[in-house]
């Protein structure tokens, strides 16, 4: 989900996007990031506080936040 959604925000085509993967690596900037999450709620329809985002480094740190709002 997060490789096609970045895609569609940042208009740039990721080839190999892993959970190890460092987002800001990608060139996706703090506003991008915002986008891509906000994006992601309303396609999952959940909530993430801007809280849950502070240290978000990887593809899979975004992803465990998403998991534990999807499973709350």
């Amino acid at each position: 989900m997060f490789e096609k959604t970045a895609t569609e925000i940042v208009e740039k085509d990721f080839k190999t996007i892993e959970e190890n993967t460092v987002i800001s690596d990608l060139g996706i900037d703090s506003l991008g990031m915002l986008e891509i999450v906000g994006s992601m709620e309303r396609q999952l329809k959940i909530q993430i506080p801007d809280e849950a985002l502070a240290g978000i480094q990887t593809v899979r740190d975004l992803l465990e936040v998403v998991d534990k709002r999807q499973s709350a």
